[in-house]
């Protein structure tokens, strides 16, 4: 196998300036005798970490190892102001044979959920689409999940990096750090309550899904992905003991930080981003708007995106009404985590192979032929991670009166969006279980209609888009993004 060359330039530091121009033109001829993929996936960064897993990664890992893998261009760290975090945010630079744009692209994703969503294989990756389309994208990591950290590890998570990259010599690699915010937080080492409260509810798993073993004896199940998983969750519940945040944090200082330091490296003339938001990224800008409104300060959001999110579900037979037997739990027994990725990794044998016994749960993700079985399976074993209990508490206030509120319970996030000013484009999936069309109207109602525009995706005799289908599926790329970009291109404007 040839050797590649792979040069990294970091272009943040370049205006829209004819020197920008100018240097791009001389980094486009440096690179003629390079392969077209290699333009576009210059740098690959591999992390080992174990504050930073996919749930179940090491099936798809023969040798075991536990890496990640980042696909992105860049891979940045934002440090959080007052707390220990770092949110991990994947760059994907321009293509230098796109218009060139005024804004910068953020990308937000849904609950629990990592960057591989918008970048799930080279044949379906959002964020790809985008950036070719000239667009400098940025997927956004919140706390807590995919590569972001806490600086109290970094320090072992670069040594373990410098491993991985080590082993890469096929591409050069870029990462950069940020040096805001402070408050390094430490813990004495000794398991609490609840670690010994989550490890004995994890050996009671693994003891489900061994007997789960006999309920097809014909075809028995494949545990090594499900224990895996287990297994690295095992590994992280002295660390879940700090997941101490919920819905607000993300929205008053993770989305801040990203936008700011995304603000910086990219240098918009008019200072704004654009923003697309998948399920609860969607209601992390609508909630941003409405907060800004509030305050009567601008939101610095060019225009919004939002894909099957809303803010009050209460119209709708919402499949989240599921999860609101597991609000007083989480309360009762002050449980610090709910395990989504873990779970959707125990349950996945159970709906896709006989007997069927969870075969509902494909439904939630993806409509009949739109994804395939084996894109599906690395979302579903890789795509997820836990979230703090406090999140699904304060947003399971999408099922009461006024729809989501703030952690006080006084603030209706949906009370101010008549008030803002940012265009929005809002689609919902015809099949869509955990955000239906009437939840994602209920939010649009409340916009003003010379701002909002609002599609409802699918045919009555197919195809049809499911939850995830609008990310990724196999028809986005041709019916989806295509509306994407041309509202955008609209809103593009300084």
């Amino acid at each position: 196998m040839a050797t590649l060359s792979l040069s990294c330039f970091d272009l943040s530091s370049f205006s829209r300036s004819e020197n920008r121009r100018r240097h791009l033109h001389r980094f486009w001829g440096q690179q003629k005798s390079e392969p077209s993929w290699a333009l576009r996936r210059r740098n690959v960064v591999g992390v080992k970490s174990f504050r930073a897993f996919y749930g179940g990664a090491s099936r798809f890992n023969d040798n075991k190892e536990k890496g990640l893998i980042c696909t992105a261009d860049e891979l940045h760290y934002v440090s959080v102001p007052n707390s220990v975090w770092k949110l991990a945010l994947w760059r994907y630079l321009p293509s230098l044979r796109a218009p060139s744009r005024n804004h910068p692209l953020l990308l937000l994703s849904g609950i629990g959920s990592n960057a591989l969503g918008y970048d799930l294989s080279p044949e379906s990756s959002f964020a790809r689409y985008m950036s070719n389309h000239g667009y400098d994208t940025w997927i956004l990591e919140v706390r807590g999940l995919g590569l972001s950290t806490d600086r109290g590890e970094m320090k072992y998570t670069e040594q373990i990096r410098s491993e991985a990259l080590s082993k890469q010599p096929l591409v050069k690699a870029s990462t950069y750090d940020s040096s805001v915010g402070s408050g390094i937080s430490s813990r004495d080492g000794q398991t609490s309550n609840i670690a010994t409260q989550l490890r004995q509810w994890n050996k009671n798993l693994i003891n489900i899904i061994d007997g789960a073993q006999q309920l097809s004896p014909f075809q028995p199940f494949n545990l090594q992905g499900v224990t895996s998983a287990l297994e690295e969750f095992q590994e992280q519940l002295d660390v879940y003991e700090k997941y101490d945040w919920d819905f607000d944090n993300y929205l008053e200082e993770d989305m801040p930080a990203a936008m700011e330091y995304i603000r910086n490296q990219s240098k918009p003339n008019d200072g704004k981003l654009l923003a697309i938001g998948h399920s609860m990224g969607g209601i992390l800008l609508y909630a941003m708007i409405s907060c800004c409104s509030s305050k009567k300060v601008d939101p610095q959001l060019a225009s919004v995106v939002t894909l099957a999110s809303s803010l009050d579900y209460r119209p709708s037979n919402s499949s989240l009404r599921l999860l609101l037997p597991l609000k007083d739990p989480a309360q009762n027994f002050n449980v610090p985590v709910i395990p989504i990725g873990p779970l959707l990794v125990i349950a996945h044998p159970l709906a896709s192979r006989p007997p069927y016994v969870l075969a509902w749960l494909k439904g939630q993700i993806s409509a009949d032929d739109m994804l395939h079985p084996t894109l599906l399976e690395k979302l579903v074993m890789n795509g997820f991670g836990s979230v703090p209990a406090k999140v699904l508490v304060q947003l399971s206030s999408v099922f009461e009166e006024g729809g989501l509120r703030d952690r006080s319970g006084t603030f209706k996030y949906k009370d101010y969006l008549r008030q803002g000013n940012v265009p929005i484009l809002a689609l919902a999936g015809d099949q869509d279980l955990i955000c239906p069309p009437e939840a994602v109207y209920e939010t649009v109602k409340e916009i003003p209609r010379q701002l909002v525009s609002y599609k409802v995706l699918g045919k009555p005799g197919g195809p049809h888009y499911a939850h995830y289908d609008i990310v990724g599926s196999r028809l986005a790329s041709s019916e989806v993004y295509p509306l994407i970009t041309d509202f955008l291109n609209r809103h593009d404007t300084v």
